[in-house]
């Protein structure tokens, strides 16, 4: 059995189908779990309580940390750090290994691509949160103390993304036949990862055994493509004139007065205002792996769906 620690989320819906394929049982853990395949088991908890934790973890093989926390620093400040120690101590209880699903806040601002050996430099409160939590899963690795692996996306895009900046920005604008939207600078490189393309590699990962013990960064298109480039590629797939909008910093701050989120957003614009780069080339090397084209993920996340 292998057991997804923070259900319902987009990742761990794409995690579940395509870990049908290699486990006969899937274990759903949230506060409110619902099934993805038909045969999943259901198991309510809150990471939050250690032993809750622990007994979410009981019988499995691979637990999958794909938890998603309110997007707000003090609470990541408050709750990250717990879930990490409840998770990892609720692991080696149980035998079991531990796939950490991580994004890129750790590495901070990078001149350059960022690689599985970017050194950690946190520019931010919730960069400075991502890189303890990282550390202390990756102090337990060095020590033996644990089988665990990192993997790691850049920003997502894809079908029922929708807490991803590209499904409000753009997409969902599109729909509503507005203009499309960009944060920040739309002449710097930005990469995306296709969440399609999430599911099947992470459960590759998991599956093998000579995986553990390392970080991997998830395969994600090379195309240097920029803010104005994706937002082109989405009204031509649209069937709609080419127009953007662009939100600089300043109208995020103001617009911040009334949309939390988007208070939330001004410590990270370091990412949208300078080219952002995710470079894969591991994963695809070791594996065969490959990424979605940006054009194909576009037209597939424009025709919906979960």
């Amino acid at each position: 059995m292998q057991t997804l620690l923070g259900a319902n989320g987009v990742i761990a819906r794409e995690l579940s189908r395509a870990l049908a394929v290699h486990v006969p049982r899937i274990r759903q853990v949230s506060r409110h779990p619902v099934r993805v395949n038909p045969a999943d088991e259901i198991f309510p908890a809150d990471l939050l309580d250690a032993k809750a934790t622990a007994e979410a973890v009981a019988g499995s093989d691979v637990a999958y940390l794909v938890a998603g926390l309110k997007y707000d620093a003090s609470v990541w400040e408050a709750q990250w750090p717990r879930v990490m120690r409840n998770v990892i101590a609720a692991c080696k209880q149980h035998g079991t290994r531990l796939v950490f699903f991580d994004n890129v806040y750790a590495y901070g601002q990078v001149d350059g691509v960022m690689t599985e050996e970017t050194p950690f430099n946190p520019a931010s409160r919730k960069g400075e949160v991502r890189a303890r939590i990282a550390t202390m899963l990756l102090d337990e690795m060095r020590s033996g103390n644990l089988q665990a692996m990192i993997v790691r996306a850049a920003d997502f895009y894809g079908p029922g993304a929708v807490q991803s900046i590209p499904h409000a920005t753009v997409f969902e604008r599109l729909r509503a036949g507005k203009t499309p939207q960009w944060i920040g600078n739309p002449a710097a490189v930005h990469t995306f990862t296709f969440t399609p393309d999430t599911g099947p590699a992470v459960a590759l990962l998991g599956n093998s055994p000579e995986a553990y013990g390392q970080t991997w960064h998830l395969p994600t298109s090379k195309e240097p493509m920029t803010g104005a480039e994706f937002v082109r590629l989405a009204c031509e797939q649209a069937g709609k004139p080419h127009k953007l909008q662009a939100a600089p910093r300043w109208m995020l701050r103001l617009m911040g007065l009334f949309v939390p989120v988007l208070r939330e957003l001004d410590e990270m614009m370091y990412q949208f205002e300078r080219d952002y780069r995710f470079d894969s080339s591991k994963i695809e090397s070791a594996y065969g792996l490959q990424a979605t084209r940006y054009a194909d993920g576009i037209a597939r996340t424009l025709q919906g769906g979960s």
